[in-house]
């Protein structure tokens, strides 16, 4: 949906330098395989995937192509929720327990599974959607599942159904397995503030996250006038995109644009030399020099 809005905003822009045509997503790993396979130019991927990518892991190992990165998207913390009256902790989960770390195959899951790895040795696991989540912990099919709030800020939809149909209870992390986990470049993990947030039976006034950081990423190749284009025609109606899609209000503020950008991975060049024009880049980026 919001790569929908970045499209219907150009289009409103009447920009004819740049054209955007916004396909749904498989996935941020398919999404590399895109545009590996120059099937898209821009696509988003996370920090899980990125970090992968930066080690030369499968099924990243063979890319034709240097990913550089372009403007952030928003980011995605997720916490685990119970409806065990006596749980606060990860640590309360047992071996025979059931935890749903996100739906099968999705992107998340893995991150979330080596997460749980700093605290559990073992667990029983289930795939459920998020908003059959309410239902399977009525019903007693499952202990613990994955809840996310979208940029720290906003409940999605099916969170506040599902607080209305059980008492959710956050877990915490213990300290040592978050300090550990802060050490790990696999994951990021910033404190979640909760104190905006009521209807829970149990919440931590701040809780670790395990955050996904999405990021726009291209080609090194991709033309340079093409992406300055974009970018330049998005920074200039940047007050005005929360009318495509109310995500991308949050990028009328300048900083956001290059907010929880990945370490190890270079800016395309035109996103670098745009970034350098209008202020915010900063010392700690690298630039592609292909």
């Amino acid at each position: 949906a919001a790569s929908q809005g970045i499209a219907a905003a150009i289009e409103d822009a009447g920009d004819d330098r740049v054209f955007v045509d916004a396909r749904p997503s498989e996935g941020t790993d398919a999404n590399v395989g895109r545009l590996n396979a120059r099937e898209s130019d821009i696509s988003y991927i996370q920090n899980w995937t990125a970090e992968r990518i930066r080690r030369g892991e499968e099924p990243f190992d063979d890319l034709n192509f240097q990913p550089c990165q372009t403007f952030h998207l928003y980011n995605l913390p997720w916490i685990f929720a119970t409806a065990n009256p006596e749980w606060t902790s990860i640590s309360d989960i047992g071996t025979d327990d059931v935890v749903v770390p996100t739906q099968r195959g999705s992107g998340t899951r893995p991150a979330l599974e080596h997460a749980l790895g700093y605290v559990l040795d073992d667990y029983e696991t289930s795939s459920v959607d998020f908003g059959e989540l309410g239902s399977a912990f009525s019903e007693g099919t499952i202990d613990t599942g994955a809840i996310t709030l979208l940029n720290s800020d906003i409940e999605p939809g099916w969170v506040q159904e599902m607080k209305g149909t059980v008492d959710v209870r956050l877990l915490d992390w213990p300290d040592e397995a978050v300090e550990e986990m802060r050490g790990d470049d696999r994951l990021f993990v910033p404190d979640v503030d909760m104190t905006p947030f009521d209807g829970y039976d149990f919440a931590p006034d701040t809780i670790p996250g395990i955050t996904f950081s999405y990021n726009f990423m291209v080609r090194d190749d991709l033309d340079y006038d093409t992406l300055y284009a974009m970018l330049e025609t998005l920074w200039e109606n940047r007050d005005s995109l929360d009318e495509f899609n109310a995500l991308l209000g949050y990028h009328a503020a300048d900083e956001y644009w290059v907010t929880d950008m990945y370490d190890g991975l270079p800016f395309h060049p035109a996103a670098a030399d745009f970034y350098e024009e209008v202020g915010i880049w900063r010392d700690e980026f690298e630039r592609f020099e292909g």
